[in-house]
């Protein structure tokens, strides 16, 4: 659920890999820090310790919330190259469509790839997409993501092992378990008792 940390886990986890907190690959700073206060799951990654070999050394830290100043990055980095190919102008394409551009340049290597909510601007047919990605990153045995979403169709991913975070910690869950899919399994059963059950206002 939203406000439970996920978010900065991630950030944490980013960060012990060597990404920037907003976002991006090695050496990124797409957005500037220099005003901010330092709250963010950067200085909580000091309490963690990586376990992999080897280190690892590349991959995405994919943040939908700075999704537009890390595509402008880009961009703007393309064309100061002379040596580099045509941007891939990923922001004249719709907010999903941009998504999935990017998902499909960035995430073709070898390395972790961390997605904060990748969801947020894709359509069910997209999300698809990216499942279909994600099957073939995971096909490839080079790549492992971590992922934090409010999909039930990104939670089915096969293969995925799901964990639910709350304040007492991180348990272990199936998708069919979650509150997410309960409440669209309801939808989908009942939709005109769904919609008057979750607008009733609370008579007390």
């Amino acid at each position: 659920e939203s406000g439970t940390g996920k978010s900065t886990l991630l950030e944490a986890i980013g960060a012990l890999a060597g990404y920037d907190e907003a976002g991006g690959g090695k050496g990124y700073r797409p957005v500037d820090h220099s005003s901010a206060i330092d709250k963010s799951g950067a200085a909580l990654a000091n309490a963690f310790r990586g376990h992999w070999l080897p280190k690892v050394t590349a991959g995405w830290f994919f943040r939908a919330e700075s999704f537009y100043s890390v595509a402008r990055y880009l961009d703007q980095a393309a064309l100061e190259d002379p040596f580099r190919p045509p941007p891939p102008d990923f922001l004249s394409w719709s907010h999903g469509e941009g998504f999935i551009r990017f998902f499909e340049e960035r995430c073709r290597r070898q390395g972790i790839y961390i997605l904060d909510e990748p969801e947020s601007a894709l359509s069910p047919t997209r999300q698809i997409e990216l499942l279909k990605m994600l099957r073939r990153m995971d096909q490839s045995g080079t790549a492992q993501v971590i992922m934090a979403t409010h999909s039930p169709l990104l939670m089915a991913c096969p293969g995925a092992r799901l964990f639910r975070i709350s304040r007492f910690g991180l348990d272990p869950t199936d998708f069919s378990d979650t509150d997410h899919f309960r409440m669209m399994r309801d939808f989908c059963t009942d939709p005109q008792a769904f919609m008057e059950e979750a607008l009733r206002e609370d008579d007390a």
